[in-house]
């Protein structure tokens, strides 16, 4: 038996912002960039995701938020 379902992820960019501080590799600029993503299941929307991802806009590096709530 196979089963083969059909998924689709779509990600939208929000907003975009400087975020304090410097990149850490080359001490370019930080960027905040507000992603919207959307699952769909064959037509139907599955679930809605809001993500902060960061990025060097010298050295393109995609970086990861340290900060940890305690």
């Amino acid at each position: 038996m196979c089963l083969v379902l059909f998924c689709e992820e779509k990600e939208k960019v929000v907003a975009t912002q400087k975020a304090p501080g410097s990149c850490p590799y080359c001490g370019g600029v930080v960027m905040a960039i507000d992603v919207e993503s959307t699952r769909s299941l064959f037509c139907l929307r599955i679930c809605l995701l809001s993500k902060r991802k960061f990025s060097c806009t010298r050295c393109s590096r995609h970086l990861v938020s340290t900060i940890y709530d305690q």
